[in-house]
């Protein structure tokens, strides 16, 4: 007998992704579409041809709806959408949750708490409603590592960036988002980790001496530093050292803010897998 071939029912990753931005779409254009009713669709299409924002939010839901080129696949399970259809999605919301936020802003301004929250009963919450489901899109659509730190599979995820070991070969891609950067002999790479700043003015102006262990006592578990509210970030290096390039020797590849603790120790996992390798 033939054996029926079983598919699996679990989803590939990033398609929770894509069908959130897909619903996000769908629900901002039957508001329009709710809206355009109580209005009239003539009126409604005049008034829209003569607003820049109107179409603005209109070329959002388009691409929000359509999501041209977005696709889950297993090798980016973060990244199912191509890296300029991200960038678009977050720029046109970061635009369209700007001009929500100064409208409500301003009636609030002119016409006070309480016929706000009258028109925010009116409307069931859609004056809080479309703005969240902008900021929402940008939160999605934010820079993000192409996987998540996995120690046993060699990769690695610090901010933004991603790094993929291969033992057998003994070679590293990095990639910024969903973009490659190159690919690296694993033996010429190594981290630089930030110097402490006492360290750092004891040291001679010309020669510099980076240390071999995080700065762990500069911040503090939650990722807040000791000294101040506004004191900058860490930032830990990359570096490839390649004696066979002319003109490439010590270049940083990637240079990463050590946002959260993952971060840390993502880099120190990298650190210590590069000195094995």
């Amino acid at each position: 007998m033939a054996r029926t071939r079983q598919t699996s029912a679990a989803p590939a990753p990033g398609a929770g992704t894509v069908f959130a931005l897909r619903a996000i779409g769908v629900v901002l254009a039957a508001r329009w579409a709710f809206s355009m009713s109580q209005m009239g669709y003539l009126s409604s299409l005049r008034a829209m041809t003569s607003s820049p924002w109107a179409c603005l939010n209109l070329v959002l839901i388009f691409l929000l709806i359509v999501l041209p080129g977005a696709k889950a696949r297993m090798d980016r399970p973060l990244h199912p959408l191509p890296q300029w259809l991200r960038q678009a999605l977050r720029f046109i919301a970061l635009l369209t949750f700007g001009f929500a936020v100064f409208s409500v802003g301003a009636f609030v301004w002119t016409a006070g708490w309480r016929r706000f929250l009258h028109a925010l009963a009116e409307t069931n919450g859609w004056m809080a409603v479309g703005p969240a489901l902008y900021a929402v899109v940008m939160w999605i659509c934010r820079p993000r590592a192409l996987w998540r730190t996995n120690i046993a599979a060699r990769r690695f995820a610090i901010g933004r960036y991603a790094i993929s070991l291969d033992p057998v070969t003994r070679t590293a891609m990095v990639w910024a988002e969903s973009r490659k950067l190159g690919q690296y002999d694993a033996r010429e790479l190594s981290v630089k980790w930030p110097t402490p700043p006492d360290t750092r003015a004891a040291s001679s102006p010309t020669i510099l001496t980076p240390s071999t262990q995080p700065a762990a006592p500069l911040v503090q578990g939650n990722g807040i530093a000791r000294r101040g509210w506004f004191t900058r970030r860490p930032k830990v290096e990359l570096l490839w050292d390649s004696p066979a390039a002319a003109g490439h020797n010590r270049t940083t590849v990637f240079r990463a803010p050590l946002a959260t603790e993952g971060d840390r120790s993502a880099a120190r996992a990298l650190d210590s897998t590069l000195h094995q390798v």
